[in-house]
C-alpha cells in the first residue's frame, strides 16, 4: 500500500517554485502552467473539488501537492472543470500484521533479528514541544539501568546498549518555515546526551508489531497548539483570526507555521524513505504521539481554545498524511492531577476515546495520565531532566498505542 504525502507550503508562489522542473512519467501525467504563464510542471491529477477549487497532484517522487486552482492557467482550470470532482485515494487499514499486545512481551529483550522488509514500514510520528524533543539525561539513565537494574531490555546480553535492527530512530527539527535539520537517523539504541519518550515508545512497538517500525520525531520546543501549531481548519484562539490560520501578529510568523514546518519535515523524510530506512520500499503512517501543552497553559485564550484545536489537530494530521486510520496517543503534563481544573489537562482527557465525548475517537485515540509516572518537576522545568520520567511516560504511551493497534 502506498501512502502519498500531502504537502503544506507557505504560499502559492513557493509551491509553484518548489515543483517546477519535477517531472512525472506515465500515461496520466499532464503539463500544468502557472497563472502568469511563467512556470510549468508535470503531474498526475489525483483530486479536485470544484466547490473549494482545491487541486491535488502527485509528482514523480510520490509526493502529493495540494493547491488552489487560482495558481493555474485558464486552460488548466477549464480542464479541471471538464473533469468534475475527482476523489483523492483513501488509505486503507494497516497491514502491520499480527499485533502482540501481551504485556509480558512488550518489554522483553530484543531477539536481535532484523525486520521483515517485505512488509510496509509502520511509521509513528512524534509531535509536541520541548519534552517531546527531550531533556532526560542519558548519563543518568545509564546509572539507572546498569546499577539499579531498571528497564533491563535496554541492554543486550553483553551489557551494552541494545541496538534494534527492526526499529529506526529518526529525528528532524525546524523552526517554523525555516529549513529542517536531521539529528538522528539510526537503528534505535541509547545515544546522545538527552532523550525524550522515544525509547519507551519504540521498544514495545518493535516487540508488538510484526513489521519494520520507524519512530519519526518532528518537533521543537516553546510552541503553542493554539498559535504556532494551529492545524489547518482551526479557527485560532478566541476566534480572533479573521480567517483560519491567517498571519496576524508577527511579520514573518503566522498561526500554524510550526504545524506546517513539522509536517513538511516529516513528509520530506518519508518521500526519501530508503535514506531513513534502508531497503524499505513502502510505508504506512500507523500512528501519532503527542506530548505538549506547557505553552498553552501560559495564556488564558490559548487554554480556552485548546480542546477544539486539539480535536482539529488530530483530524488534520490524519488528512495531511493520508492516514485516516492512524491511531493517536497523547500524554498529559506530569504536574497536573485529575480535578485540578486546568483547561489544557481537561482537553487532553476530553479527546480520549474512552471518554465518549467525541464518538469518532473511540478505539483510535488514547490519553496517558502522566502524573503517576512523573518523578518530580514540571513540564516547563523538563521534569528536572530525570530520564525515568521520560522512560515511564514513553512506555505508557507505547503500550497505549499497542492497545489501539490491537483493536
Amino acid at each position: 500500500m502506498k501512502i502519498k504525502a500531502l504537502k503544506h507550503l507557505i504560499s502559492n508562489s513557493l509551491l509553484l517554485a518548489a515543483i517546477t522542473g519535477l517531472l512525472l512519467t506515465g500515461a496520466h501525467a499532464r503539463t500544468w502552467t502557472s497563472a502568469d504563464g511563467t512556470k510549468t510542471f508535470e503531474g498526475e491529477l489525483k483530486a479536485y473539488d470544484p466547490s473549494t477549487g482545491m487541486v491535488g497532484v502527485t509528482l514523480s517522487n510520490g509526493r502529493a501537492m495540494k493547491f488552489s486552482q487560482k495558481t493555474l492557467s485558464e486552460a488548466d482550470i477549464a480542464f479541471l472543470k471538464e473533469q468534475g470532482k475527482v476523489e483523492a485515494p483513501v488509505a486503507g487499514k494497516s497491514s502491520a500484521g499480527k499485533i502482540d499486545a501481551d504485556p509480558k512481551n512488550l518489554f522483553k529483550p530484543h531477539d536481535g533479528k532484523p525486520a521483515d522488509m517485505g512488509k510496509p514500514v509502520q511509521v509513528f510520528i512524534l509531535l509536541g514541544q520541548s519534552n517531546m524533543v527531550g531533556a532526560g539525561k542519558i548519563a543518568s539513565l545509564e546509572a539507572v539501568v546498569k546499577q539499579n537494574k531498571k528497564y533491563p531490555y535496554l541492554l543486550d546480553d553483553a551489557g551494552n546498549w541494545t541496538v534494534r535492527q527492526d526499529v529506526r530512530n529518526v529525528r528532524v527539527m525546524c523552526s517554523g518555515a525555516g529549513p529542517w535539520k536531521m539529528y538522528n537517523n539510526e537503528w534505535m539504541t541509547i545515544s546522545g546526551k538527552t532523550m525524550g519518550p522515544e525509547f519507551g515508545i519504540g521498544f514495545p512497538l518493535g516487540n508488538a508489531i510484526d513489521a519494520p517500525v520507524m519512530i519519526l520525531k518532528s518537533c521543537i520546543g516553546n510552541r503553542a497548539l493554539s498559535w504556532d501549531l494551529l492545524p489547518p481548519g482551526a479557527e485560532g484562539y478566541a476566534g480572533n483570526l479573521e480567517t483560519p490560520r491567517k498571519p496576524k501578529e508577527v511579520k514573518d510568523w503566522y498561526a500554524g507555521v510550526q504545524y506546517d514546518g513539522d509536517v513538511r519535515a516529516a513528509l520530506d523524510v518519508l518521500a526519501d524513505l530508503k535514506t531513513y530506512y534502508p531497503d524499505a520500499k513502502k510505508y504506512e503512517v500507523a500512528g501519532f504521539f503527542f506530548w505538549q501543552g506547557e505553552k498553552d497553559c501560559g495564556k488564558a485564550e490559548w487554554a480556552d481554545a485548546y480542546e477544539k484545536n486539539l480535536v482539529q489537530f488530530i483530524k488534520a494530521l490524519r488528512k495531511d498524511f493520508e492516514a485516516p486510520n492512524a491511531k493517536f496517543v497523547l500524554a498529559t503534563l506530569g504536574e497536573h492531577t485529575k480535578g485540578c481544573g486546568n483547561k489544557v489537562f481537561d482537553a487532553h482527557f476530553a479527546v480520549d476515546g474512552k471518554n465518549g465525548k467525541y464518538s469518532e475517537f473511540k478505539g483510535n485515540v488514547a490519553t496517558v495520565y502522566s502524573n503517576p509516572l512523573s518523578l518530580g518537576g514540571s513540564g516547563n522545568g523538563h521534569y528536572n531532566g530525570n530520564p525515568e520520567t521520560y522512560m515511564n511516560v514513553g512506555e505508557a504511551m507505547g503500550q497505549a498505542m499497542v492497545e489501539l493497534l490491537k483493536q
